[in-house]
């Protein structure tokens, strides 16, 4: 069953996507409520599905019974993506590092991959004695056709170049001479740190993403009114900066707790069936020794993320 929570009903935002006026929070199956939507009705996407290794999100675990089978579900939610994708959107999606690359193979055979990106963090000191740590996320951006026009404002996501802005040379190769620009447009490795308990930011969700990152690629990829489809809404961070930058949003959530912060921390409402929502912060381990770790000052969550 789907609990659609929003002043239109779910009918209303099937006929016309773009007749929206708030965002949209959908409590149910990705998959299945993807189907009920309009082909190339979504300006933009971005997808943060399970890993498959086995992170626990209270009703459910990300583990399927074999590679295959995780794989041949993404490519089910990928291609449900692609279909409701405008012509001149773009879709942005991560998983797994050990399984992008078998993703990247279906999706480049299939659409069109604009680039390949690493979201690069610290890890604040803790990492393996036995194997080179994970310090990364891969994300791919694609869309549907190589010839397809699709948004880009570059000039909305300008990063200090610190050749020009710190170093202050001066380019020789130009006639006359001039200083190298002071900004420049990012490159496919992007450094964000990950969110940490005492970050504002925090909601109780163990895949949480940073609200810088998707401010990035809403920013890059889509225009103010634009809407921005988000399947696996977790902590509902596609659908919160998605209002801040005037844009529309439709976060589709499985987990009803997951969903019931999306409801208020996008502001649709403040009470769902009988319950206030308010913001309760707690930590992602119930583990003594980290707790007792914590209260020392010296909290192993902190170092971990």
């Amino acid at each position: 069953m789907l609990d659609f929570t929003s002043i239109f009903q779910i009918s209303e935002v099937i006929k016309d996507v773009k007749s929206m006026e708030k965002s949209v929070a959908i409590l149910g199956d990705s998959i299945e409520t993807l189907k009920l939507f309009p082909n190339k009705s979504i300006d933009l996407v971005f997808a943060d599905p399970p890993y498959n290794i086995g992170k626990n999100f209270g009703n459910n675990k990300d583990k399927w019974d074999t590679i295959d089978s995780y794989i041949n579900w993404c490519k089910i939610w990928i291609d449900e993506c692609m279909r409701v994708l405008k012509d001149t959107g773009t879709m942005y999606f991560m998983t797994a590092t050990q399984y992008m690359s078998l993703v990247d193979v279906y999706v480049s055979q299939k659409y069109n991959v604009l680039a390949r990106i690493i979201w690069s963090y610290d890890s604040s000191g803790v990492q393996s004695k036995y194997i080179y740590g994970s310090l990364y996320e891969p994300i791919l951006m694609l869309n549907k056709y190589s010839k397809s026009s699709y948004t880009f404002n570059y000039e909305d996501i300008l990063v200090e170049a610190k050749t020009g802005a710190q170093r202050q040379l001066i380019d020789y190769r130009k006639d006359p001479p001039q200083p190298y620009n002071t900004q420049k447009v990012p490159g496919n490795v992007w450094n964000f740190n990950r969110v940490r308990f005492r970050m504002e930011e925090y909601e109780n969700h163990p895949t949480q993403k940073p609200e810088a990152l998707l401010e990035r690629i809403i920013r890059a990829s889509s225009n103010p009114g634009d809407v921005v489809l988000d399947p696996f809404s977790g902590s509902f961070t596609t659908s919160a900066v998605a209002l801040k930058l005037q844009r529309l949003s439709i976060g589709i959530e499985l987990n009803p707790e997951y969903f019931k912060l999306g409801l208020r921390r996008v502001g649709i409402c403040d009470e769902y069936q009988g319950e206030f929502l308010h913001k309760i912060k707690e930590r992602k381990t119930t583990s003594r020794s980290k707790q007792s770790s914590y209260d020392m000052g010296l909290s192993l969550h902190e170092r971990l993320y």
